[in-house]
């Protein structure tokens, strides 16, 4: 870590928190061997700490037509149009996991339109980057567009979904200057020791 604190606004001590969120940490830090800096920095406002793991635990852990890579891929294609240093980071890192591909994070960050990603994905972006963009845009044909590549209402609901929550997110962590952990930048790039 570079010394720089992980948001501008106070970050609570773990002993301090609610049970529930406290318990909802330690988990995520067994998990993953370290505390992702989302968790610390938004229990500072406990009740919207829990409010947006729902959301987040409904939209990105369910099953359904988008797999959790596609899912992950929205993330880090719409966060990076928001300009979301947090988000690109640390979904970039579970994105490299779940499509168990060292390349694909950086590519759909840079340019997802130049990404090795298959046109039904690039469709996929497309909407959820007008979505996170220019909803107000939204039209019968984006839905037909994405009818034609095999996405259900359902699935181009989650696409929309989970661009507008991490519109939410993208600017919330840039309004904290909320920080990637550095451990996020070598999850899914080189192997496990």
């Amino acid at each position: 870590m570079n010394g720089k604190s992980i948001s501008r606004y106070p970050v609570p001590e773990l002993q301090d928190l609610p049970q529930d969120i406290k318990d909802r940490i330690l988990a995520v830090q067994e998990k993953a061997g370290f505390v992702p800096n989302v968790f610390l920095a938004l229990a500072h406002r406990p009740d919207e700490f829990r409010a947006f793991f729902a959301y987040y635990d409904a939209l990105m852990e369910k099953e359904g037509g988008l797999t959790r890579a596609d899912r992950e891929m929205i993330v880090v294609a719409t966060s990076r149009m928001n300009q979301c240093q947090y988000c690109v980071v640390a979904h970039g890192a579970i994105l490299r996991v779940r499509a168990k591909n060292a390349l694909i994070a950086d590519q759909v960050a840079v340019n997802y339109r130049k990404a090795d990603i298959t046109p039904r994905q690039k469709a996929m972006l497309d909407f959820g980057v007008k979505v996170s963009r220019h909803a107000e845009e939204v039209g019968d044909a984006d839905f037909d567009n994405l009818r034609r590549y095999g996405f259900s209402d359902e699935d181009i609901w989650d696409i929309g979904a989970i661009s507008a929550f991490f519109a939410l997110s993208n600017r919330m962590a840039n309004l904290i200057d909320m920080r990637p952990n550095d451990e996020f930048y070598l999850i899914g790039r080189v192997p496990k020791q």
